[in-house]
């Protein structure tokens, strides 16, 4: 600029008394990410605020779970076979739960509801399908099917990467500390009777046994299928394991069932 031109120039040219730029979004973000103290106390916030959304309405409910008709503790054989089930790990690769999708009803069947794992310590969900959902496959295959697809599943399902479980068939068990597992389901909550524990060995025998007194059994246990699961002399590990199998999915009518509309 010529030393004689004293001309002043224009204030938005110089800087003096411009307005301050604004912060963007990401710019006022970034202030927060780049601040630890900061992004802690605003995320403690967040988790609080959540936490007291899902957390507070359940203080004004009963029950959170809908009671179903049918619906029953385990009895003792099936008992024995869901340890086994959850032992030998066949919830990484089974899952128990229905979603109430097109697909997912039209092959397994009814949706899963929150009733039927009411008694699950801990429940199977499942979080993966190597193979197929088992919420209903009580009654699906008959006991010569389950006892074949344990020998050796490729047999029945030739594209199975199912190891063979053969061995269950040949390990006989003894009610030793069925008192002991059903007190311990009772004391997480299952409303097993002092009936239903002082007649648990009884009742672990009588349904794997037809020839047995097993009418105060289906008493205790209403719907509980008996029979020798594997034709076998003895109680063995498959039988209680078919037996657990053969009842899932199988205690409510849903031909007769109406949920809530308020759950």
């Amino acid at each position: 600029m010529n030393s004689k031109d004293k001309t002043p120039m224009p204030a938005s040219a110089t800087g003096a008394g411009a307005r301050p730029k604004r912060l963007s979004f990401l710019d006022r973000h970034k202030i927060i990410e780049t601040n630890a103290t900061l992004l802690l106390i605003l995320s403690f916030l967040v988790v609080t605020i959540g936490g007291i959304v899902q957390i507070a309405p359940l203080f004004w409910l009963e029950n959170t779970i809908e009671e179903v008709e049918g619906m029953r503790p385990y009895s003792p054989l099936e008992l024995t076979g869901r340890e086994i089930y959850v032992r030998e790990g066949c919830y990484v690769c089974h899952s128990q739960m229905i979603r109430p999708m097109r697909d997912e009803v039209e092959r397994y069947g009814h949706y899963s509801l929150a009733a039927e794992s009411m008694y699950d310590h801990p429940f199977q969900w499942g979080s993966k399908r190597t193979g197929p959902d088992l919420a209903r496959v009580g009654g699906r295959y008959s006991d010569d099917w389950h006892l074949d697809h344990l020998r050796d599943p490729q047999s029945v399902v030739p594209e199975s990467v199912m190891p063979k479980y053969a061995f269950l068939e040949r390990k006989l068990i003894e009610p030793t500390y069925i008192e002991d597992l059903i007190r311990t389901q009772r004391f997480v909550g299952v409303p097993y009777t002092d009936e239903m524990i002082e007649s648990a060995a009884a009742d672990f025998t009588a349904q794997a046994d037809p020839d047995s007194d097993y009418d105060a059994m289906l008493e205790r246990y209403p719907g509980a299928q008996v029979r020798n699961f594997d034709g076998q002399p003895g109680i063995s590990e498959a039988d209680a394991l078919i037996a657990y199998l053969q009842m899932l999915g199988t205690l409510v009518d849903f031909s007769t069932f109406t949920p809530d509309a308020s759950r």
